[in-house]
């Protein structure tokens, strides 16, 4: 995400920011810090102690020929140091609005006026000059060529009196952000070679175009905008964040950027007392324009904020490093992969006796032996299949499964064992179109996204066991999961999230020691359908969270009961606010003109009125599918039928399997979630349906895509044990 050096960034621990105080006060402060340099080793006292005149920063030499002078090295920073220099001394508590104001004051107390050398740094050029006066309202600084000229050039021809003819043209006056310290051993120009780093990546990472109008205004724009950006920044230089979601995110931004460059542009064009229909057209166009970009703004919210990062996801890349699929071999023969680095010979007659001979002895097939069980399934075409013997396999990369194979341990799960090291997004993916992994046990180290990912196609697991580090099995949208009689343990977020649009079905399992059980996913989008789930006698015990867990939009509501009656230890409701804009806000900030155009002002407020209307009707459906909910539905208490009744056609169809009798004696406090769990998402499944169908609806669709409205949910949740999880069986997560 930026130029960083992650390498470096632990070893420098000197921040920016504080302009250099009296010598008194600065040893006090040098005196104190000493007492408690736990609570505080930034280092800002030691540039203030007079006692040492001498830089506290490293330097770096400038590539090429050695021509020019080293600068100070200030670019590897570290996420406190900054997060320090932004907080207490450069923005503080400002809004929006006032960034400008506040970081104009900062550089006047940190930033030498003048008598300074740098080197006015381009993607062409690096030529040395001298500093001879500094514009701090415009951010720019006067500056001359020092002579001899020094300079080193990239891809161009540069003289002196071109250099000349350049600084001529910008009135000696360059950019402050485009300007890199001569390094001084003296000390005295290390806050402004500081001062000028925090400038820099503010501008390149943290400073959004759009931000300045932001309608939050009010709100502290350092808790709002800079630290959660600042923190997705070292996320993603620390490798935290997957690969797919930064190129979502630069995507989304770039996107975004483009948009607003439109809108402004549009929104500049239009003249306050026009009454011409090409202004009239150009007004529904930048609304709509501003829609879009807003929708945009908040995707880019929620990635920029951790925990959404983790319970939303992302949707868009979540596939864009899919390997292609290799189909049958042109020879048309099967192969079956023997993976062992060494095994007795009674463990290979076996093999024989009891697999190959049986299974494997026509004439398609043939054998190949590995020692990588990364490099078999690499190898595998449609119809293979790998065997691992028993053994102690460690993999560096991902694995990826790309085409329908039979990947099989020769053994008990714990007899063979798969473990990865290194840094990846994912432990294995899974995109075939049906794939079977079984006795097999996986060790997950380092990982970002999870032990496990069925991104498309249909995977069976059976008799595995997942020792998670971050994030356990995840089942995205559209794939296809079938996880029965496997132990899942150790995951710092979820064991087994499910994203909308999925099939999942976990039987026999146990999922323990995570965070949450199970996530289940519902973003925003009222197209996104809940999952097909199938739940059966599973054990979902000590989570430190919740047993399972739906995260769902709260749908703007301000106050909202949840459709489950509360039981102890069964669900809480979690509620995360999100801002929204008044239409009457959103034209303000459309139209910053002096007047207002009245044929356009009608359009608008028709529009407006429609989408509040629209708004208001999609309240009242929703309110309606939850009474409708709560009178249909009932419920034997001890964990048995469910039986759901729903009154008007054009409601959701919704197949619910009832439960049998429990055998043996399970106390009920262990089995009363599943109950819960299938009235929730019932109820959101259907509140889902009339969302869509009064979209439809007010939208006036030519055609209606059958598909679409006749799609149904399946629950068959019974006989699940939720035993000693922190939060409980069930919760909801609202945002």
């Amino acid at each position: 995400m930026g130029d960083v050096d992650a390498g470096a960034a632990g070893e420098l621990r000197v921040t920016a920011a504080e302009p250099i105080a009296d010598s008194n006060t600065a040893s006090k402060e040098h005196e104190d810090d000493v007492e408690d340099d736990v609570n505080d080793d930034s280092g800002t006292d030691e540039l203030s102690n007079d006692d040492k005149p001498c830089t506290h920063l490293q330097r770096v030499a400038q590539g090429g020929s050695g021509s020019l002078p080293d600068v100070f090295q200030t670019s590897h920073l570290v996420f406190y140091e900054r997060f320090k220099a932004y907080q207490d001394y450069m923005l503080g508590d400002c809004k929006s609005s006032e960034v400008k104001a506040f970081t104009v004051d900062y550089l006047e107390k940190a930033v030498e006026p003048s008598d300074w050398r740098a080197l006015w740094h381009s993607d062409v050029f690096d030529v040395l000059v001298q500093v001879v006066d500094v514009d701090y309202k415009e951010l720019r600084a006067k500056v001359e060529l020092v002579l001899p000229m020094q300079c080193e050039a990239r891809g161009c021809e540069l003289t002196e009196e071109s250099t000349t003819a350049l600084l001529d043209a910008t009135l000696n006056r360059v950019p402050l952000q485009d300007l890199l310290v001569v390094y001084d051993e003296s000390g005295d120009f290390d806050q402004t070679a500081l001062a000028l780093e925090h400038l820099r990546f503010f501008y390149k990472h943290i400073w959004r175009k759009w931000d300045e109008e932001d309608e939050e205004d009010e709100f502290d724009y350092f808790v709002r905008c800079v630290e959660p950006r600042l923190r997705l920044y070292y996320d993603v230089l620390e490798d935290r964040v997957p690969a797919g979601l930064v190129a979502e995110y630069h995507s989304l931004l770039e996107r975004c950027s483009d948009t607003f460059c439109e809108f402004s542009s549009l929104r500049n064009g239009l003249s306050s007392d026009s009454e011409s229909e090409l202004d009239n057209v150009s007004m529904v166009e930048g609304l709509r324009m501003y829609e879009h970009m807003e929708g945009l703004k908040r995707k880019l919210r929620i990635i920029e904020n951790p925990l959404l990062r983790y319970v939303l996801g992302y949707k868009m890349n979540c596939g864009q490093h899919m390997c292609s699929t290799k189909g049958e071999r042109p020879s048309g023969l099967r192969v079956v992969h023997i993976v062992s680095a060494s095994t007795s010979v009674h463990v290979l007659h076996s093999l024989m006796t009891e697999k190959l001979l049986p299974l494997y002895s026509s004439k398609e097939f043939e054998v190949q032996f590995h020692c990588d069980p990364a490099v078999a399934i690499s190898g595998c075409y449609e119809g293979d299949v790998v065997i691992l013997c028993p053994g102690h396999y460690t993999v560096t990369s991902s694995i990826t499964v790309a085409d329908s194979i039979l990947v099989e341990g020769y053994g008990l799960p714990d007899e063979v064992v798969i473990e990865k090291r290194n840094k990846g997004d994912t432990f294995v993916e899974s995109t075939g179109d049906v794939v079977k992994i079984s006795n097999l046990k996986f060790i997950q180290h380092d990982a970002i996204e999870g032990i496990l990912c069925v991104r498309q196609g249909k995977l069976e697991m059976e008799n595995c066991v997942f020792q998670c580090e971050t994030t356990g099995v995840i089942v995205r949208t559209a794939a296809q999961l079938l996880m029965n009689m496997c132990d899942l343990y150790g995951s710092k977020g979820a064991g087994v999230e499910i994203y909308p649009g999925s099939v999942c079905s976990l039987t026999g399992n146990g999922i323990h020691h995570c965070q949450d059980g199970v996530l289940i996913k519902d973003f925003a989008d009222e197209m996104d359908v809940l999952p097909k789930i199938t739940m059966v006698n599973n054990v979902i015990h000590n989570n430190s969270g919740y047993g399972v867990i739906l995260v769902k939009p709260d749908g703007g509501v301000v106050e909202q009961q949840p459709t489950v009656a509360e039981s102890p230890g069964v669900k809480h409701v979690h509620k995360l606010q999100t801002g929204r804009s008044t239409p009457e806000l959103e034209y303000r900030r459309f139209s910053s003109l002096s007047g207002v155009n009245v044929v356009a002002y009608v359009l608008f407020r028709a529009l407006c009125c429609g989408v509040w209307i629209l708004a208001a009707s999609l309240t009242d459906a929703e309110g309606r599918a939850e009474q409708d909910q709560t009178c249909g539905g009932s419920v034997n208490g001890e964990g048995g039928a469910v039986k759901e009744e729903v009154g008007t056609k054009s409601d959701l169809p919704i197949i619910v399997e009832e439960a049998g009798p429990v055998e043996g004696a399970v106390p009920s406090e262990f089995t009363e979630g599943n109950d819960a769990l299938k009235r929730e998402l019932v109820a959101t499944s259907v509140r889902k349906q009339h969302l869509q169908r009064r979209r439809v609806m007010e939208l006036r669709a030519m055609q209606v895509d059958e598909d679409l409205l006749s799609q149904e949910m399946f629950v068959s949740i019974h006989g699940n044990q939720f035993r000693r999880n922190g939060k409980g069986s069930f919760g909801t997560f609202l945002y």
